[in-house]
């Protein structure tokens, strides 16, 4: 690790929280349809717009919340209806959204990373891509042995203007934080949506545990990447 790094920034889903994406998506999506179906959602129409409304947030220009964002094509998609019925997909995420934690795996060593990093003082931010309202991401840092005093921000839909892997996600982070990106290294199991961090500055590490990489990035360039036991002996813990 470059000797500068003073800040600690964490993705959450794969990285802290092990996870299959694609099985944690499908149960999600299972659990919210049956719960939205008593409401008149019908399941297939829900599934497509929850998508189209996550696409709107990945492109989000900064001019609003994710949240703003996403409720803003939800609800035109439902005429004007589904903002009504905010309260009820708060409830599903209370009550039912716990059970996508079957999916979920849970590695000790991942908590005790963060309390590694805390004990040397180092600022820990969980840089999670903010497509969940905070009610669902306190629950998946929970899953993770953790939770959110354990991090300076935790970004969710509700506080950020931008999306991985735009690199604007960053360096909004480090304005809120008031952080120096060259002072901060970004570390993800993503190849696409965590390395964007390189783009403004910061340094990169990706844990292989559940490594995501469909363009093969690790076989072409050389990107610090490894394990737990690895990412302790880069970060010198």
């Amino acid at each position: 690790m470059k000797k500068n790094i003073r800040n600690i920034f964490f993705d959450l889903d794969g990285t802290l929280l092990p996870m299959d994406q694609d099985q944690f998506t499908k149960v999600y999506f299972s659990y919210l349809a049956q719960s939205m179906a008593p409401h008149g959602y019908e399941a297939k129409k829900l599934i497509e717009s929850i998508w189209t409304g996550t696409k709107a947030m990945v492109t989000n220009d900064g001019t609003m919340t994710n949240e703003e964002r996403f409720w803003t094509v939800f609800d035109q998609i439902y005429n004007n209806q589904s903002r009504k019925d905010y309260e009820l997909f708060n409830q599903f995420y209370i009550q039912h959204f716990v059970n996508a934690k079957s999916t979920c795996g849970y590695n000790p060593k991942a908590a005790e990373t963060i309390s590694r990093l805390k004990e040397k003082g180092y600022p820990v931010i969980l840089a999670t891509n903010p497509i969940f309202p905070m009610v669902a991401t306190a629950q998946r840092i929970a899953w993770a042995g953790l939770n959110q005093e354990d991090f300076a921000l935790v970004t969710t839909y509700e506080n950020s203007h931008y999306c991985k892997p735009n690199p604007r996600y960053y360096t909004e982070i480090c304005e809120i934080l008031g952080l120096d990106p060259e002072e901060c290294v970004m570390i993800g199991n993503d190849a696409s949506e965590d390395l964007a961090a390189e783009l403004c500055g910061m340094e990169v590490f990706l844990l292989t545990d559940d490594l995501i990489d469909s363009k093969g990035v690790l076989s072409k360039r050389d990107i610090p990447h490894g394990s737990y036991d690895a990412l302790w002996e880069w970060l010198g813990i």
